[in-house]
């Protein structure tokens, strides 16, 4: 996660960074700083820079911090931008650079935390990934992509979003090692696995995928099969 903060008054840039590393030590969360005295200075570096947090003061010299917005949303439209100034007057032209909050000076340590709470619940989750050799060939295949893997002839054969399968010589157990940590996949049987995302429906014996694929279950994990079904559906909202 990279933030970056634009003010033209050093004191005030140093105060908002040392709490910002102060509150995300607590929460046991790293980042990357990035300080800027001008919007023009911000906005030249930000070309080569994926900025997630954008903290901008509206008073300064210069152009003022709405006008650096309005140039800035012009190449990244996700960034969350707050406004840090002494007063809330340009709510309106806030609203219409998609501002997320206003940090109204002097502001304490405990808006700031409860700030980052915000922070924290609208950054993406960043997709896991399985690293994979293929033909000799390394991949990072997105746990979303995989539909199932069955393992027979001693090799893995996965079968992914794209219509493809990718085979590759391991052990079953190793494989799924990975795999079994995240609560979207599930253990079928000796040699399946499939993932709770591309699962439509369950008969008490097998699970139908969203690709066509009907994978068995073996008897004595009917019962758990569809208890970690139920789950899976209720926590991702369905019910």
């Amino acid at each position: 996660m990279t933030i970056a903060i634009v003010d033209d008054i050093k004191e005030e840039r140093v105060l908002l960074r040392t709490r910002l590393e102060k509150i995300f030590h607590q929460k046991d969360m790293g980042f990357h700083c990035c300080e800027y005295e001008n919007g023009e200075a911000f906005l030249e570096a930000s070309k080569d820079q994926d900025i997630t947090v954008l903290f901008l003061d509206i008073y300064m010299d210069g152009a003022n911090g709405i006008e650096i917005a309005k140039e800035f949303r012009k190449s990244n439209k996700d960034c969350l931008l707050i406004f840090t100034t002494t007063s809330s007057d340009h709510a309106l032209e806030g609203f219409q650079v998609r501002a997320m909050h206003y940090l109204v000076k002097p502001y304490t340590e405990d808006e700031l935390s409860s700030l980052t709470d915000e922070i924290l619940s609208r950054i993406p989750t960043p997709e896991k990934t399985l690293p994979l050799k293929v033909n000799g060939s390394e991949f990072q295949v997105p746990f979303k992509t995989i539909v199932h893997a069955d393992h027979f002839s001693h090799m893995i054969h996965i079968h992914t979003t794209a219509k493809k399968e990718l085979v590759i010589r391991q052990s079953f157990s190793s494989f799924t090692a990975p795999l079994k940590e995240d609560s979207r996949f599930f253990v079928c049987n000796r040699g399946t696995i499939i993932n709770m995302e591309h699962a439509v429906d369950f008969d008490g014996t097998m699970f139908l995928l969203d690709d066509g694929s009907k994978i068995a279950v073996s008897r004595e994990l009917s019962k758990l099969a569809r208890q970690h079904f139920m789950d899976y559906l209720f926590q991702r909202g369905d019910f």
